[in-house]
């Protein structure tokens, strides 16, 4: 009966340090082509609670929304992956295929197919909440003849339930 009651007290435990987030995250972005406009950014972005976990890596499902003050906008969804590199601190790696609409005419990224891949490092607040710095890039991955690309710097909350 111990072993029950330790094993149900285990899995709610983990369940509670890997739960779910709704991230909050404002930055800047720099198109990599001359005649584009760089622009403030805000994103918004959800993350599942993970289909796999390890000791200190988790896999899991995610979706996000991105906007700059020319109207560009993405939308896409994919895999996230959190490494914890201590008790607090932790790098994260995200992969997100969607769409994207160049609210600016010379923003155009060759497409509206663009992959958002983000890599970020963070810290874990005392309520469980954190906070993250992140770079993050979109492209085509060359599916089109022109893969001008985007990357971001974005300082991020996440807020977990």
């Amino acid at each position: 009966m111990k072993s029950l009651i330790l094993s149900v007290f285990l899995m709610a435990t983990a369940t509670a340090v890997q739960a779910q987030s709704v991230i909050f995250g404002a930055g800047y972005s720099d198109f990599s082509s001359g005649a584009s406009d760089d622009h403030a950014l805000f994103s918004l972005e959800y993350q599942h609670r993970p289909f796999h976990q390890a000791t200190r890596f988790s896999a899991g499902l995610g979706a996000a929304l991105s906007v700059d003050t020319a109207g560009d906008t993405h939308i896409g969804a994919g895999l996230v992956g959190l490494y914890n590199l201590s008790d607090r601190w932790f790098a994260e790696l995200s992969v997100m295929p969607g769409y994207f609409n160049a609210g600016d005419d010379d923003n155009d990224l060759g497409g509206n197919f663009q992959i958002r891949s983000l890599l970020g490092v963070g810290y874990t607040l005392d309520r469980g909440n954190k906070v993250s710095v992140a770079v993050a890039h979109k492209s085509n991955a060359s599916t089109n003849s022109s893969n001008p690309g985007v990357n971001s710097v974005l300082l991020r909350y996440h807020y977990g339930f």
